[in-house]
């Protein structure tokens, strides 16, 4: 029988400790947790792209989520005005006027396990505004639509949906040379 000698003994025991390390490297990972559609819910700041025809702008805005709603306290609604009023300085001073306007989007919701990812189905409805114009109340109703599905990705806490200002109405008649106006919210962030 030979016989081990110190330095034979080592080199064994270091092959053995190095064959277990990098059995346990080949199992760590992140844990990334299954989504649930109650994830969704919170309050969320994001970035907002507009975009009307050539005219691109971006702003953080702030909107809560609920079981099945969207809700904006301030919906962005310069865009829409100034499509209606077209002299600038009567578009913002209607703006200032108008003050914030709440607008709620109604969802339903389903989990993608294949990309661990929570599936929104937006609804939105019409929204409907007065804006002041030479001391007249201009009943405007704009609607909206969602052509994609939003998604709430679990892994980094985010939400990311569009929607799309289709046609607008203004006292009964639909603006004939209108640019459809696009909300991007790419990237959305729980507080």
């Amino acid at each position: 029988m030979k016989k081990f000698t110190v330095t034979q003994l080592l080199t064994a025991i270091l092959i053995v400790v190095t064959g277990f390390s990098l059995y346990s490297c080949n199992s760590d990972g992140p844990d990334i947790p299954p989504v649930k559609l109650e994830d969704v819910n919170g309050n969320y700041k994001g970035r907002l792209i507009t975009i009307q025809g050539n005219v691109k702008t971006e702003k953080i805005k702030d909107f809560k989520v609920k079981k099945d709603t969207i809700t904006f306290a301030e919906f962005p609604i310069q865009e829409i005005v100034r499509t209606v009023i077209k002299d600038p300085a009567k578009a913002d001073e209607a703006v200032k006027t108008i003050g914030k306007v709440k607008y709620n989007i109604k969802y339903t919701s389903s989990i993608n396990t294949a990309s661990n990812v929570v599936e929104l189905s937006l609804a939105p409805k019409t929204l409907e505004i007065r804006i002041p114009v030479d001391g007249v109340l201009k009943k405007t109703e704009v609607a909206l639509a969602s052509k994609q599905k939003g998604f709430y990705v679990g892994m980094d806490e985010s939400l990311r949906f569009a929607l799309v200002a289709e046609k607008i109405t203004v006292d009964g008649m639909v603006l004939g040379s209108y640019e459809a106006i696009n909300y991007n919210f790419p990237f959305c962030v729980k507080n």
